[in-house]
């Protein structure tokens, strides 16, 4: 039984559709192991520790939304990228990558299953007009302080969140993109939210969010992007009637 790797293959990029979008690498199928494929382990990025759990559970294939081959990244299988090539290689295991495709899938993408969790019910996308957005915003179900959101961010994520509070405004309206998306918080602030919530923060994103007068949250990369994988992967292993397991590598960034 299982499911043939092109098949799967298949599968995913019609769920995810990466020909519509302008990536930083490439998505899809991203090292090739056995046309069979029985047992599918998800994670988050494809660290030798991912790698190495899914060969001690005899993985056929990996599912992940930080894969290889980013641009500019040095081509050669040397060092560090060599060993987890060869850890795929030796043990026939495939890799499928999916990265801005995962982010921006409006039900089992990162932000639509960040936005489950939080409870934010999304209204539309963090960049008007785009077909295929990758960030969304939307709205509590009742107003609260930003203390309040950022401790039940926290609670929810099992982490302790950075929060950069614009005064006493309520939150009300929230803008998201997981990941490392703060260079979207001037987007969000002329959408006229309250909040915007994202997984990374840079030294000039504090003195933004004070001069346009919104609350800003970062919750961690790692954090904010634990669920798209693992959902997507779980919807094909149910399509198909394969085992499949989400291995979380801890993370603090």
């Amino acid at each position: 039984m299982g499911v043939a790797l092109s098949e799967l293959v298949a599968a995913a990029n019609a769920l995810l559709e990466p020909e519509n979008f302008q990536d930083y690498c490439p998505n899809g199928l991203q090292v090739e192991g056995k046309p069979q494929v029985k047992r599918l382990v998800s994670g988050v990025t494809a660290s030798q520790r991912l790698l190495d759990a899914a060969v001690a559970r005899e993985a056929d294939a990996i599912f992940v939304h930080h894969g290889y081959f980013w641009r500019g990244e040095e081509p050669v299988l040397t060092g560090m990228k060599g060993r987890r090539i060869r850890t795929l290689i030796q043990n026939d295991i495939s890799l499928l990558a999916y990265h801005l495709p995962l982010d921006a899938h409006p039900t089992l993408g990162n932000n639509a299953q960040l936005a489950a969790k939080l409870g934010l019910q999304v209204r539309g996308g963090l960049q008007p007009g785009s077909a295929h957005p990758v960030g969304n915003h939307g709205e509590l179900p009742g107003q609260q302080s930003a203390q309040a959101f950022a401790a039940h961010v926290a609670a929810v994520l099992g982490r302790d969140v950075l929060l950069e509070a614009a005064g006493e405004r309520p939150v009300k309206r929230v803008a998201w993109c997981t990941g490392g998306a703060q260079g979207y918080l001037a987007q969000a602030a002329a959408l006229g939210v309250d909040c915007y919530l994202t997984g990374e923060v840079s030294e000039q994103t504090i003195h933004e969010a004070r001069e346009l007068g919104i609350h800003f949250i970062a919750a961690g990369h790692h954090a904010t992007e634990r669920y798209g994988a693992g959902a997507v992967a779980r919807h094909l292993a149910e399509r198909f009637g394969i085992e499949h397991e989400f291995i979380d590598i801890d993370n603090p960034a």
